[in-house]
């Protein structure tokens, strides 16, 4: 499978991150790739709860998901979009933080709405809630395409071993991480984690960021870590993207999933325990 990691500074303009990602995908379908993968919110990434309420959409209004199934079908591309902000009908308001996968058809093949909320204090100016906004999912996926089967996850959850875990013993065979991960805790933890999580279920993870300084027409701009990456099932760093927007390209040859495992098979050796 030939990925193209796509690295984006998305603004909180969906238009505007549509056209942006549409010149990327085509970039790579131009330099052969067969599956794309998008960073985490790259309709809109903002910090302010008002303005996204004027502009994002519930999933069937949305124009970025529609405009991205057409353009996989004209071009016969898989895509993972990474997550869009979309509003829900929950009662509370709160919006959804949506992964898709779509078929070189443009269809939705699989969602996954992100379970872990980063409601965190990195530092006194640096305080996030994203649970203010957006409510969490309940349900993990994996996702059968013809490169192998997907895990699903978002950003905060690469955090959460248990998850990758089961997604790799529910028959993952690579991990998908797309993130807006911020400036501080990206440059402490982002490879680590990745890195982590690819060597302890012996998949590949792939994971798409956004990256740099994003434009706001209204709130705070936010800053983010980039180096969107691609690790292998023994932990090897096969792609780091830096901190420029740009496609990434990397050939993943799938027998290396298998190949770990055997090495080292500890997906097979769990083992009940009590206490502590």
């Amino acid at each position: 499978m030939r990925a193209a990691l796509l690295q984006m500074t998305s603004s909180d303009l969906p238009e505007e991150n549509l056209a942006t990602a549409s010149a990327m995908l085509c970039e790579a379908k131009e330099q052969g790739a067969e599956f794309a993968f998008l960073p985490e919110v790259m309709n809109c990434l903002s910090t302010s709860r008002s303005h996204q309420e004027d502009v994002l959409k519930l999933e069937a209004e949305d124009a970025t998901l529609t405009g991205l199934q057409a353009l996989c079908a004209e071009l016969g591309l898989w895509l993972l979009v990474g997550s869009l902000g979309l509003k829900t009908n929950d009662t509370d308001g709160r919006f959804a933080n949506r992964s898709f996968v779509i078929s070189a058809a443009g269809d939705i093949v699989a969602r996954y709405d992100k379970i872990h909320m980063f409601d965190v204090d990195v530092t006194p100016e640096e305080t996030y809630r994203e649970s203010d906004g957006y409510r969490p999912g309940e349900q993990a996926v994996v996702a059968k395409t013809p490169f192998g089967n997907l895990g699903l996850s978002i950003c905060y959850d690469v955090r959460f071993g248990q998850l990758h875990r089961k997604l790799a013993k529910a028959g993952a065979e690579i991990l998908t991480v797309p993130a807006a991960f911020s400036h501080i805790t990206g440059a402490a933890h982002w490879e680590t984690l990745l890195r982590a999580r690819a060597i302890e279920t012996g998949c590949f993870v792939i994971a798409p960021a956004q990256t740099g300084k994003h434009p706001a027409t209204k709130g705070q701009s936010r800053r983010t870590h980039g180096h969107s990456m691609i690790v292998a099932p023994w932990g090897e760093v096969l792609a780091d993207a830096g901190t420029e927007p740009g496609v990434t390209l990397v050939d993943l040859d799938l027998t290396l999933v298998q190949k770990a495992r055997r090495q080292v098979p500890s997906l097979q050796h769990d083992r009940d325990f009590s206490g502590p």
